[in-house]
C-alpha cells in the first residue's frame, strides 16, 4: 500500500480512528473537512483521535481529500479499489461498485485496517457553489472506524455493552477485523498457544482449567492399550481402527481420517487445504488460527458477542470466506450451536471444519453433524482425548468427504497414529464405550448443573447462559486476581484472555463431580471476599 502525506502531523500510535472518505473530483477541500467534523462531533468522537484518513488509489491525489487530512494534521492512506472490494461493508452501492470498484469506499477505506464501525457512511450536506452540484450533497462521504488496541485483544468485541463509545451504525456494531488479520502469532493479540494444561503443569492442583474427564482412561480401555504393546515391533496398520470409527459413524471408511489427536488434524487442513480466506470464528478453541497462521495464512477472525450469548449469527460470517472453522459445542463459551444453523455456512467452494471434540458429552449428541454426507464441503472433526482420557496418546479423526480425505491423508506423515491409540481408537467405538460415553454425558449434564446452581449464588459472577460442554465460561471483575487466589486455595482455573474475543475478565472453569465443586465453590467464596476494595466504589 502506498500513502500520500498530508504532512508529518503527529504520531498516529495513541490514535484510534480511521476516517474513510471518498469524493468526487473536485470537491474543495473545506466540504469534505466539514463533512469529517460534522461526522466526528455527531458521534462524540474527538477530532484529535483521529489517526488517518484512508481513501481509494485513485483518490489518492484528489486536492479535497488531501487538503481535509492537512487540516486534521494526518496523513492519507490510499488502498487498492481490488483490496477495498473485498472488504464487507454494511451500505454498499452498486452505482459506485461499478464506477469506483468497491462498493463503498468510505466504509471500505475506514475497516480495512480498523476493527470496528464507529460512524456509517455520511454524506455531505448541500452546500454553495456551482448551484450545489460540486459541493452538494453526495459530492462526498465519509465513515469512521476504530481500531482496538492489541494489548486488550486485537479483535475483543466482548465487552462492548459496557462501552462509553457511541456507535450509530445500528444496535449492532460491523467489525472488520476477520478482514484485516495480523500475519503471525505474535501479532495476533491473545497467545494463540496457550492451553488450560499450562495452568496445572508441575502444580498439586485441583484441575478445573482442563476438560478432560476425571478419572479416566478406565481399566478396560488401559488393559486394551497395554496389550497392543505386545505388537509394538510392526508397523501401525490402522485399517481396523479405521473401520470401527465409519461403522460408529455410517459411514464408508473412505470419509474417515485418523490422526495424531484433533490437534494433527488442524495442522493438516492449514496445510493440505486449498484456502484464500480462512476464518475462524471465536471464541473458540484457539489451535485452528494457530495452524493456519503457521502455515502462512491471513486469517479471519468472526467474533460472536457476549450481548448475544455468543450464539453463531451465519451472517456475521463473511460470504468471500473460502474456509470457515467453528466449534460444536464450542470451547470455551459450551455454547451448542443448532446444526440446521451451521448448515447455512455451507455453500459450494467453501470448506466448513466443525470441531465436534466435545459432541461426545452432549447426551444424544444432538446436533451433531458428524454422520451427515449431504452438506458440501464438510469437514467434522473429533477427539478420544476428552472423553476418554487420552491426553497423552494422541488420537482422534476426521470425517470428510474421500477428496478431501485423500488430501488430508497425502499430508500426513507415514505411519501417524501409533500402535496403542489405534487399539484405543478401535476400543472407543465397541457397543459398551459407546454405552459408557452416554452414561458419563448424563452425568456431566448433572454436575454441570449442580455447578451452575452454585455459581448462581454468586452475585459478582456472570455464566455464559445454556451451557452444554463438560465446562463453563464465567465473566467476573477482577478475574486474575481471583483466579490467583483460587490457586493459593488448590484450584486451577482456565484463564479467559488468551481467548480471542475474550478479556482478562473471563474464566472457563472445568465440570468436575459435586463433592470437588462443592470445595471449589467455598474456595471461590473466599477468593471473592479476600480482594480488597478499590478506591471510589
Amino acid at each position: 500500500m502506498n500513502g500520500a502525506s498530508a504532512g508529518p502531523g503527529p504520531s498516529s500510535g495513541a490514535r484510534s480512528l480511521v476516517v474513510g472518505v471518498g469524493a468526487r473530483r473536485g470537491v474543495p477541500d473545506e466540504v469534505v473537512f466539514a463533512l469529517i467534523e460534522a461526522a466526528l462531533s455527531a458521534a462524540g468522537l474527538d477530532p484529535a483521535d483521529v489517526a488517518e484518513v484512508a481513501t481509494v488509489d485513485a483518490k489518492g491525489d484528489e486536492p479535497g481529500i488531501v487538503g481535509a487530512a492537512a487540516r486534521l494534521g494526518v496523513p492519507v492512506r490510499t488502498h487498492p479499489a481490488g483490496a477495498l472490494a473485498a472488504v464487507r461493508v454494511p451500505h454498499p452501492s452498486d452505482a459506485v461498485g461499478a464506477a469506483v470498484g468497491t462498493p463503498s469506499v468510505a466504509e471500505a477505506a475506514a475497516l480495512i485496517d480498523a476493527d470496528e464501525l464507529v460512524v456509517p457512511k455520511t454524506r455531505a450536506p448541500g452546500g454553495a457553489g456551482d448551484g450545489g452540484k460540486a459541493a452538494g450533497r453526495g459530492a462526498a462521504t465519509c465513515a469512521v472506524a476504530r481500531r482496538h488496541p492489541a494489548a486488550a485483544g486485537a479483535c475483543d468485541v466482548s465487552d462492548r455493552k459496557n462501552s462509553t463509545s457511541p456507535v450509530t451504525a445500528g444496535p449492532r456494531p460491523f467489525t472488520m477485523a476477520a478482514m484485516n488479520p495480523p500475519t503471525n502469532i505474535e501479532s495476533a493479540g491473545p497467545d494463540l498457544r496457550h492451553h488450560g494444561d499450562a495452568e496445572v503443569r508441575g502444580e498439586n492442583l485441583t484441575d478445573l482449567a482442563v476438560n478432560v474427564r476425571t478419572h479416566t482412561p478406565p481399566e478396560w480401555l488401559r488393559e486394551r492399550i497395554a496389550a497392543s504393546l505386545a505388537s509394538l515391533a510392526a508397523y501401525p496398520d490402522g485399517s481396523s481402527a479405521r473401520a470401527a470409527v465409519a461403522d460408529r459413524h455410517g459411514l464408508p471408511a473412505d470419509r474417515v481420517l485418523l490422526t495424531a489427536g484433533a490437534a494433527e488434524a488442524f495442522v493438516l487442513i492449514a496445510r493440505a487445504l486449498p484456502a484464500r480466506r480462512p476464518v475462524v470464528v471465536h471464541p473458540q478453541f484457539t489451535e485452528p488460527e494457530a495452524a493456519l497462521r503457521a502455515a502462512g495464512h491471513e486469517v479471519g477472525r468472526v467474533l460472536l458477542r457476549a450481548e448475544d450469548g455468543f450464539r453463531l449469527d451465519p451472517a456475521a460470517v463473511p460470504e468471500e470466506a473460502d474456509l470457515v472453522v467453528v466449534g460444536n459445542p464450542t470451547n470455551p463459551t459450551s455454547v451448542l450451536h443448532p446444526a440446521a444453523l451451521l448448515e447455512k455456512l455451507a455453500r459450494p467452494g467453501r470448506t466448513l471444519v466443525v470441531d465436534e471434540a466435545f459432541m461426545d458429552v452432549v447426551p444424544g449428541e444432538r446436533e451433531a453433524l458428524c454422520g451427515r454426507t449431504d452438506i458440501p464441503g464438510l469437514v467434522v472433526l473429533r477427539s478420544l482425548t476428552k472423553t476418554w482420557g487420552l491426553a497423552g496418546l494422541r488420537i482422534g479423526y476426521v470425517l470428510a468427504g474421500p477428496e478431501t480425505v485423500a488430501l488430508l491423508a497425502d499430508a500426513q506423515p507415514l505411519w501417524p497414529v501409533s500402535t496403542p491409540a489405534l487399539a484405543a481408537a478401535e476400543a472407543c467405538m465397541e457397543p459398551r464405550a459407546l454405552v459408557e460415553a452416554a452414561g458419563a454425558a448424563d452425568r456431566i449434564t448433572v454436575d454441570r448443573a449442580h455447578l451452575l446452581a452454585g455459581l448462581a449464588e454468586f452475585s459478582e459472577v456472570e455464566v455464559v447462559e445454556e451451557a452444554r460442554g463438560p465446562f463453563v465460561l464465567v465473566r467476573l471483575e477482577r478475574a486474575a486476581e481471583v483466579r490467583e487466589r483460587l490457586r493459593l486455595l488448590g484450584f486451577a482455573a482456565r484463564r479467559g484472555d488468551t481467548f480471542p474475543g475474550l478479556g482478562p475478565q473471563w474464566l472457563r472453569l472445568a465440570v468436575r463431580d459435586r463433592i470437588t465443586t462443592n470445595r471449589f465453590l467455598q474456595a471461590l467464596d473466599q477468593a471473592v471476599q479476600a480482594l480488597p476494595a478499590r478506591s471510589g466504589r
